[in-house]
């Protein structure tokens, strides 16, 4: 079956009005910073939209109809989906990989993630790695706060595909709006939050654990970023341990022949069907277990998610 989900919403300190005016969610509020679009974690758990299951937690779902997910197993359901629109600069941050994060954070997944540019300014930029070539040289740096020598800023354009594996020093700025794809985590360390307060007080840095987990030196930009092509059909844009990743361009009529437990879908741009399923931009959903073949038709782009 075809199973679609209300998202959640997640308000912050760089956040803005995009996900209300741009994609039409009925959110109030002008620090909107994230739509979690398929999630199922203590911080944000979507509900089913209509059918059998309308108002059933994905946790629950997970729980409960293992059946629909290929019965594979494990303890949480291992993606998590999310459009960011950012009005200001989030901070500076970096994830753990698992093992870290299962010692320091009460048995927590890493976070291994990936961008997928939905829209930005002209001359936009990204903040994508460091430029210490020693440990000793980034844990300098960062003691002395010589963020602009640290810091690695790279340019950026609509349907750039960003892949950020723990340990990459990361940050999006402002004017520019993604769709994420990760495992199920919402571990950040913060290196720097350019002095901001929140509520009066600067917001916490994790400074210890950041040095702890930050890779140096920092991969090449050729190594983390691929330039949308344009091509209608299906592009496989990443395939790691955790998850594969694909852009789906729909003119018409397109098949997506995957058998995969699951697939989580997110309409990007556009509209149509799945099946004979109505979907527009910004809807979220599940191909579950069983369905060797979706046909899409209309006019629309969609960015997939599966387990390899």
């Amino acid at each position: 079956m075809i199973v679609k989900f209300n998202p959640v919403f997640s308000h912050t300190i760089w956040g803005g009005d995009k996900l209300r005016t741009d994609w039409g969610f009925d959110e109030k509020g002008d620090d909107i910073g994230e739509c979690w679009s398929i999630a199922a974690h203590a911080h944000g758990d979507v509900s089913v939209s209509g059918g059998e299951f309308d108002g059933m937690k994905l946790s629950e779902l997970w729980a409960e109809h293992r059946e629909l997910f290929g019965n594979i197993q494990g303890d949480r359901f291992p993606l998590l989906v999310k459009i960011i629109t950012a009005a200001g600069d989030l901070s500076i941050q970096v994830h753990p990989d698992d093992a870290y994060a299962r010692e320091h954070e009460n048995g927590s997944l890493g976070k291994t993630e990936c961008w997928y540019v939905l829209d930005c300014e002209e001359d936009s930029k990204l903040v994508i790695g460091h430029n210490a070539k020693t440990k000793e040289e980034l844990n300098k740096m960062i003691d002395e706060g010589r963020w602009t020598d640290f810091i690695r800023e790279i340019p950026i354009k609509k349907g750039d595909f960003l892949t950020i594996v723990p340990g990459t020093v990361h940050a999006i700025k402002g004017g520019v709006t993604v769709i994420e794809s990760q495992q199920n985590s919402d571990i950040t360390y913060r290196v720097y939050d350019y002095d901001r307060l929140q509520n009066g007080k600067p917001r916490e840095l994790h400074i210890d654990k950041s040095k702890d987990v930050i890779t140096v030196p920092a991969a090449s930009v050729e190594e983390s970023v691929i330039a949308e092509d344009g091509s209608t059909g299906s592009k496989e844009l990443l395939s790691c341990k955790y998850f594969d990743i694909f852009r789906v361009n729909v003119d018409g009529e397109e098949d997506f022949s995957e058998k995969r437990p699951f697939l989580l879908c997110t309409v990007i741009n556009g509209e149509g069907k799945a099946d004979d399923i109505d979907i527009k931009k910004g809807d979220s959903f599940m191909v579950s277990a069983g369905y060797e073949k979706i046909r899409f038709t209309g006019n629309m782009s969609l960015i997939i998610s599966s387990l390899p």
